[in-house]
């Protein structure tokens, strides 16, 4: 196994990069913060670029999140272990790790019910939700419970295992539709998340997945992610009736769109984020086509099972298109928000 300098005892400094405001991000040094007995610090080595770290960078807010100070961002994460706590167990110095994002509070009605991933006091790496703000971990070192480590498996390298966090929550929304084994399935929005869907409905046995988008890279992306056939809307493509869709654009016109596209009696899973405020949605066809329109939030633990879908070979290259060391972080955000780069998943190399 690879090593790894161990911490010592001085404060170490890292690049991080911190959004300021709106149109301001910046690369700051940053300290890891105190390595409490129960924490690792981890060393980053690759970080994607999420598009919630895009709508703070561009928006100064991520939905309801507004942003109120500076922040470091990032959740999407790997690197290897550089320094372990008194009390931790069954890690070691050198170990390659990605990062379960969330830190909740263990007590609610969803924490002891299986649903953690919506506990009301919830608080996710790199988000303005609360005051003050979650630190994320773009940056060299960051120091993380050690219960928030996930063993990477050998032979998956930290490159890949960066992408086990945004795959764990196209897991999680499959995984709201039920079983899918044998079903037909559209995933509209061929952007990261989107064309992860696809793998991981594919991976869950669908009979056949089809894919939907208005930029043709991003379809082509998709094809190379496993879809059977792809629908491009910008040339007048209609949207196939299937058994499941997994509506990924977050558009609010796609809704009704695919709620009239879905089969009578079938599922449409809200995977995009929609924005905040009053939509324009016709909700007819719920009722008298009896259609199951539900939400899927992040994950639970699907972060594990996403490093084992890597372990077993599924091939996340075709999503990695793009990769910044850290220092030219500004570029690696402009590239990401604009689709017209060719962008899927964008990495920031530390």
């Amino acid at each position: 196994m690879e090593s790894t300098p161990p911490f010592k005892e001085e404060a170490p400094v890292s690049l991080a990069v911190v959004v300021h405001a709106a149109g301001d991000l910046r690369l700051d040094p940053a300290e890891p913060g105190k390595l409490g007995p129960r924490d690792a610090l981890v060393a980053v080595e690759y970080g994607g670029i999420c598009g919630s770290d895009l709508h703070y960078v561009k928006h100064g807010a991520a939905g309801l999140s507004i942003l109120r100070e500076p922040m470091v961002l990032g959740h999407e994460v790997a690197g290897r272990i550089a320094g372990l706590g008194s009390e931790v167990t069954g890690f070691e110095v050198g170990q390659a790790v990605t990062i379960h994002p969330a830190t909740v509070c263990g007590e609610c009605e969803f924490c002891t019910s299986g649903r953690p991933n919506l506990c009301e006091s919830v608080r996710y790496l790199g988000s303005a939700a609360y005051h003050p703000h979650t630190e994320g971990a773009f940056a060299g070192l960051s120091v993380i419970p050690a219960r928030q480590l996930r063993a990477v498996p050998d032979g998956v390298s930290t490159r890949l295992a960066a992408v086990a966090e945004p795959l764990g929550v196209a897991i999680h929304a499959v995984n709201r539709a039920g079983s899918v084994a044998g079903k037909t399935v559209l995933v509209n929005g061929a952007g990261p998340i989107g064309v992860l869907v696809v793998a991981a409905a594919r991976k869950a046995g669908a009979a056949r997945v089809v894919a939907s988008d208005l930029a043709a890279g991003s379809l082509d992306v998709a094809r190379r992610m496993g879809a059977h056939d792809v629908v491009n809307l910008a040339e007048g493509g209609e949207l196939p009736a299937t058994d499941v869709v997994f509506e990924a654009s977050g558009a609010p016109p796609a809704v009704t769109s695919v709620l009239r596209a879905v089969k009578r009696g079938g599922i449409v899973v809200q995977v995009g984020n929609l924005p905040a405020g009053k939509l324009e949605v016709s909700l007819a066809e719920l009722v008298f086509r009896e259609i199951d329109y539900r939400g899927t939030f992040r994950f639970v633990d699907e972060i594990s099972t996403a490093l084992e879908y890597l372990a077993d070979g599924l091939d996340v290259e075709p999503i990695l298109t793009h990769e910044f060391p850290v220092e030219e972080a500004a570029e690696a955000f402009r590239v990401a928000g604009d689709r017209s780069t060719g962008s899927s998943k964008v990495l920031l190399k530390f």
